[in-house]
């Protein structure tokens, strides 16, 4: 008999990570070894459970899901990884891809249509949601944005994006820095970096080029 496929979940949400493991637990195939709530923890359980498949969200607090995957490639080449995301925009895809993504799913996807990611990627096929596949498609072929990789957002890193996402949604300083577990000077160090990076100089410009690239809804 084939042992049961062993998946690790990592997500910041709580009645979300919930969900997952108690639909996923309903798999006689699958098996839910674990789960954490930020990449930094996913990282340290990761390396000693050694899953066949993380499913894995990008924006959380400490270390993200994008800086998580390459970390655990790096150590698990193995490992193969199931981005599950709110995120679309070309950057976020590309940034994943890039990091080593296995698949790309989003999280308005039905609970059949994650199984059948699941299923393609735990047989060693690359799984993109039906929107995804067309920009990327689009990408390579060079009509879309994901063609252009110099681009200023290019510039910005992880952390970069990260603080940018939440000053768009209007919280301040001393939140940034407890949601992402860094001091208030770090916070205000990329600030400060973003501004001089992007040319912007204020909260309000920030938070207008966030939502064109999709970091924020209006």
């Amino acid at each position: 008999m084939v042992g049961k496929q062993r998946i690790f979940i990592v997500e910041d949400h709580t009645l979300l990570r919930a969900g997952l493991r108690a639909l996923l637990s309903q798999d006689p195939e699958l098996e839910i070894i674990g789960e954490a709530d930020n990449g930094r923890d996913a990282i340290r359980a990761i390396g000693s459970l050694a899953p066949d498949l993380v499913l894995m969200d990008l924006s959380m607090p400490g270390m993200n899901g994008i800086e998580a995957m390459m970390d655990i490639k790096r150590r698990n080449p193995d490992t193969r990884v199931l981005v599950l995301t709110i995120h679309k925009t070309d950057e976020y895809i590309h940034e994943s891809l890039r990091a080593g993504a296995d698949g790309y799913i989003l999280k308005d996807a039905t609970h059949d249509e994650l199984r059948v990611a699941i299923r393609s990627v735990l047989n060693g096929k690359t799984y993109l949601s039906p929107d995804i596949s067309d920009k990327v498609i689009h990408g390579y072929l060079g009509t879309g944005r994901m063609a252009n990789v110099g681009s200023t957002w290019d510039t910005l890193t992880h952390r970069e994006r990260e603080v940018l996402k939440l000053v768009a949604e209007g919280h301040p300083n001393r939140y940034i820095a407890d949601y992402l577990c860094l001091s208030i000077k770090t916070v205000e160090k990329h600030r400060s970096n973003l501004m001089k990076k992007l040319d912007l100089h204020n909260a309000s410009t920030l938070t207008s080029y966030a939502i064109e690239k999709g970091l924020v809804t209006t």
